[in-house]
């Protein structure tokens, strides 16, 4: 059997930890196993090179991806898919194994539609896969925000100052909510949860009666409600200073704002997201040696890997831990 594997969408840390563990599997079961450049964009124009144990060597620890990623809009047209289909069998690729999020796996579905065994391997900082319980990355892009934020936190503390801090998180909030109940946060503002200006400068206020010199509030960067309640028409990029010129204005304490931003994708992957990338590749492996053609996503929940269909797994929705935001916001309030 020869196989291929891709990392598409945004990089993730535990990308690479995850090739390595594909390509060595695959070779100690008699594969052949060749790498993908550039996600499906390198799918349609044939950028395929055969991987060797050696090709996969000291990127355990690696931020990032070696087989790079891009977003391939032609790919999502039905002549680029084509174009795919032919080089996956003029290469003689029997399968392919994809790394990353959502989007990768609607490319992934649409090649198993033409009849190519396809896995999905969930790789997402966001974390917002619903059929899986955690995704290669984001156990490190937590460290990385709460890191970050115990270095804030020292300034905020000397010069008694209030710091808003916008993380990563376009559509879910699952970075603001674990970082933040880690972190010790004060307020956290994600896209799922309504919140009033007047309840964030509520708990400042708050704290600051109880004898707190300084507050930090994470952000999610798809939090757009409270921002609009400010100015219906903000721009992306200004939200989060509306938001910490609106709390410095209303509570009277010297507020800064700072954008985590790209910082958040990269770094060496920790010990959790390693072992995580590892076993995923590794299955991935297993599943197409286990006999017929397999189609599927892998999913870890409450430490045990599964397979879900791409239409079931497409449908499902990841849901922020309300638990963690209520025992952070318990926790945080005294």
């Amino acid at each position: 059997m020869r196989i291929a594997v891709l990392t598409s969408g945004g990089d993730a840390p535990g990308m690479n930890a995850c090739i390595r563990a594909v390509v060595r599997k695959g070779l100690c079961e008699g594969m052949e196993v060749v790498g993908v450049r550039r996600g499906f964009e390198g799918l349609i124009s044939g950028d395929l090179v055969v991987m060797t144990s050696r090709s996969v060597g000291d990127i355990l620890h690696r931020g990032g991806t070696i087989l790079k990623s891009a977003r391939s809009e032609e790919f999502k047209t039905e002549e680029g898919r084509a174009r795919a289909l032919r080089q996956i069998e003029m290469n003689g690729v029997d399968a392919v194994i994809g790394i990353g999020g959502d989007g990768t796996y609607r490319g992934l579905a649409s090649l198993a539609a033409m009849g190519v065994p396809t896995i999905g391997i969930p790789a997402t900082i966001d974390n917002d896969i619903g059929s899986t319980e955690y995704s290669i990355g984001f156990d490190t892009v937590c460290n990385t925000v709460i890191d970050a934020v115990n270095k804030i936190r020292d300034t905020a503390s000397s010069h008694e100052r209030v710091y808003v801090v916008e993380v990563m998180g376009r559509n879910s909030g699952h970075i603001a909510i674990a970082s933040g109940l880690a972190c010790g946060a004060e307020s956290i503002l994600t896209p799922e949860i309504e919140c009033t200006m007047d309840e964030v400068c509520a708990r400042v206020k708050d704290g600051a009666r109880q004898g707190k010199t300084h507050s930090i509030i994470l952000v999610a960067e798809g939090a757009n409600s409270l921002a609009r309640q400010l100015c219906p028409e903000v721009a992306p990029g200004q939200k989060v200073h509306l938001i910490g010129q609106e709390i410095g204005r209303r509570t009277g304490f010297d507020t800064r704002v700072i954008m985590l931003g790209h910082i958040q994708r990269g770094g060496s992957p920790s010990a959790a997201d390693r072992i995580l990338a590892s076993r995923f590749g590794a299955k991935a492996v297993a599943l197409l040696i286990a006999g017929e053609p397999v189609s599927a996503v892998l999913g870890l929940f409450e430490g045990v890997m599964r397979s879900a269909a791409f239409d079931e797994a497409l449908m499902m929705k990841r849901s922020c831990k309300m638990e963690y935001y209520e025992l952070a916001n318990i926790l945080s309030s005294l």
